[in-house]
């Protein structure tokens, strides 16, 4: 019985180191522009995100600018009339319910 369980665990321990060595020895086959497109892609996809995120933060800093000026208060602490207030902003400035219904 001991000696089934000690080749379970030396045939599982090699299939696992040839499993691990195998991906990077193909990975010396792959070329060099290989490996400079997908840095190029990553990065342009990561100005993408930075733009979106960018493009986010304005639109929800345009949004409290119109709940402000519709009267609005963030910084007003201990507001018993939060859900209200905040509402009749909406409705004032001209902007949906968003997620906070």
């Amino acid at each position: 019985m001991k000696a089934k369980f000690v080749s379970i665990a030396l045939s599982l321990s090699v299939a696992a180191f040839g499993v691990s060595v195998a991906p990077s020895s193909f990975a010396q086959d792959s070329g060099a522009a290989a490996t400079t497109g997908a840095a190029t892609a990553a990065s342009s996809t990561k100005a993408q995100r930075k733009a979106a995120r960018k493009q986010a933060r304005a639109k929800k800093n345009a949004e409290l600018k119109k709940l402000e000026a519709a009267g609005y208060n963030p910084a007003k602490r201990d507001d018993a009339n939060y859900p209200q207030d905040i509402q009749n902003a909406q409705k004032k400035a001209g902007i949906g319910q968003g997620a906070s219904q």
